[in-house]
């Protein structure tokens, strides 16, 4: 894909850029173009001069991806620290797209905020807002107010949440568009309470989930249509690792990606997977669970670009 020579830039603009240390798997192939700009107003100077044919993928820290390996025919444009600060004033937090989540979490647990359910999800407030990420009973739907966005065609707006229409891992941003901040109304809590109660959610993750894996997350939806909630009356029958578990995928392998043998909905690079590796496990994965349960298991991590060519 050919870019007009006079595009403004004040950020860094790379030709066939690989994109395989960019994701949390560590798989896929170039992007025609990544640009990283240096602030809102140059990403929006840079999106309103860009032809509209030219397709735009605006990628996270890549926490819940993959790339295939062919590449992506697009413009991809990650949000780096230009759009980390996080602000607070009273009971509101307001994020850049690219802040961690568990910083945004313990930034606001100092202050006396409580924004813990951030804590232990993985990727950048921008992926969060669009996925609608949440845990422990609690989403971003929950304490969002309203997120900066700029349009494709260059506009910087501000929107209330209502008109994303957040529901379960889905929301309805418009294709294009990047948010680049978001601002949470939190309630009031004692900052030793809930660090405390973020460090026990750590320990329970660790102790749950393969952290220490190259993985992106859970890798389907709950079919029972909310995250795990934490509470000891949890229901487990309708979510994704039983379900999986229950039709022998657990531990599943397929060229260098597997099903971990800890938390069976985890997809694991055990080192050399290629995307197609990870994308066709899972693949099986959803076969076997419509055959043994009759459930069409719906995927939670993003699948975007090509096949290998040739």
């Amino acid at each position: 894909m050919t870019l007009p020579s006079d595009i403004p830039v004040r950020g860094t603009l790379i030709p066939d850029r690989p994109l395989d240390g960019l994701t949390w798997l560590r798989v896929g192939g170039p992007a025609d173009w990544l640009f990283q700009p240096a602030d809102e107003a140059d990403l929006a100077g840079f999106l309103g001069a860009l032809p509209p044919e030219c397709p735009v993928f605006p990628m996270g820290v890549g926490s819940n991806l993959i790339v295939r390996d062919g590449g992506i025919r697009a413009v991809v444009i990650r949000l780096g620290r230009g759009f980390n600060a996080i602000e607070i004033a009273g009971n509101r937090v307001t994020a850049g797209a690219a802040a961690l989540d568990a910083h945004v979490a313990r930034k606001a647990a100092e202050a006396g905020l409580d924004l813990t359910f951030l804590r232990t999800i993985p990727g950048a407030i921008g992926g969060a807002v669009r996925m609608n990420a949440g845990c422990y009973g609690t989403y971003v739907a929950d304490r969002l107010v309203e997120v900066r966005a700029v349009t494709r065609d260059g506009r910087i707006l501000t929107l209330p949440a209502a008109d994303l229409n957040l529901r379960y891992r889905q929301s309805d941003l418009p294709e294009g568009w990047v948010i680049t901040a978001a601002t949470f109304q939190a309630p009031r809590g004692d900052p030793a309470e809930l660090a405390a109660r973020m460090e026990d959610q750590l320990a329970k993750r660790d102790a749950t989930q393969p952290t220490k894996e190259r993985t992106a997350g859970s890798t389907f939806r709950n079919p029972a249509g909310f995250s795990s909630t934490g509470h000891a009356d949890d229901t487990q029958e309708l979510k994704a690792w039983k379900v999986i578990e229950d039709a022998g995928m657990r531990g599943a392998r397929l060229g260098g990606a597997q099903m971990s043998e800890m938390h069976a909905n985890f997809l694991i690079n055990t080192g050399g997977a290629t995307a197609a590796d990870l994308e066709g496990l899972g693949e099986l994965v959803r076969k076997r669970v419509l055959e043994k349960r009759g459930i069409s298991l719906e995927w939670e991590i993003m699948r975007v670009g090509e096949p290998a060519r040739g």
